[in-house]
C-alpha cells in the first residue's frame, strides 16, 4: 500500500506522541501527510495523536486556508510522574538540540 510507512518492530526511546509534537515544533504548518512521513506513522495515527494532544491542551490549531497552523503550549507539564515538573519546552529543547547536532 503506497503512502503507508514500513512498520517498526521493537521498542523505542520516544513515544509517537513525542515524535509528532517535535515534528510540529519544527514546522507549525506541517501537513498531516508530511508529519506521518517524517515520523514513519500512518496519517490516521497522526490524526489520533494530534486529537489526543489537543484534548489535553498540549496543542491547538487554527485553520488557515486549506491547512492548519499548530500552536504548542510550552508550559504544559509532561504527563508521567517520573517527569514531574518537566515542561514540553524542556523536552522540545532537548530534541531540537539533538537534531541540530545530528545535522552537523
Amino acid at each position: 500500500m503506497e503512502g503507508v510507512p514500513e512498520p517498526h518492530t521493537g521498542w523505542t526511546f520516544l513515544t509517537n506522541h513525542a515524535r509528532v509534537l517535535a515534528a510540529i515544533a519544527d514546522n507549525h504548518s506541517a501537513r498531516i501527510r508530511d508529519i506521518a512521513a517524517h515520523c514513519r506513522l500512518t496519517e490516521r495515527a497522526v490524526q489520533k495523536i494530534i486529537a489526543d494532544l489537543e484534548q489535553d491542551g498540549y496543542l491547538s490549531h487554527t485553520r488557515e486556508g486549506r491547512g492548519n497552523i499548530y500552536s504548542i503550549d510550552p508550559s504544559k507539564v509532561l504527563r508521567h510522574p517520573a517527569e514531574a515538573g518537566l515542561t514540553v519546552a524542556s523536552l522540545l529543547s532537548l530534541l531540537v538540540q539533538a537534531e541540530a547536532d545530528r545535522s552537523r
